[in-house]
């Protein structure tokens, strides 16, 4: 029974806010909203690149340790650099998407390591369909 009569002074309070803070207060909270929706469209388009880079980094560094098996040694260095990448990737996204303090930081060294994970895919697949898919998406992550 405590726990109603908690519950139900809790509506009232919350309810009496609202009514004291009137139309103006929500229109200005509406203001601030639309405001930051504006600015964490580019922070969730960059987080969201970042992850669709780390996914195909950790596609492409299993597809480069099959060919690796198979005993093509060229791919040894695109694995760990599609290995690394990945992680840098999943790094910055998570960084980006809770809009941490590092998130520069984070960005600029994700950004150099997907330019040379790109080239290290380009170089060593050009006419590999999944090198090529990596390169691109770490070009697009930069």
């Amino acid at each position: 029974m405590h726990r109603f009569v908690v519950l139900g002074s809790l509506l009232v309070a919350g309810f009496a806010l609202a009514v004291v803070s009137g139309p103006s207060a929500r229109a200005e909270e509406k203001e601030k909203a639309a405001e930051h929706k504006g600015h964490m469209h580019g922070v969730d388009k960059c987080a969201v690149e970042c992850a669709k880079c780390m996914l195909a980094c950790e596609s492409c560094a299993r597809h480069c340790a099959m060919k690796l098996a198979k005993g093509e040694k060229k791919h040894a260095k695109t694995l760990a650099t599609c290995a690394d990448c990945g992680d840098f990737c999943a790094l910055a996204a998570k960084v980006v998407a809770r809009k941490g303090p590092m998130s520069v930081t984070t960005c600029e060294a994700c950004a150099k390591v997907c330019d040379v994970c790109a080239k290290a895919c380009e170089d060593v697949g050009p006419d590999d369909d999944h090198m090529k898919q990596c390169a691109k998406a770490c070009r697009d992550c930069a």
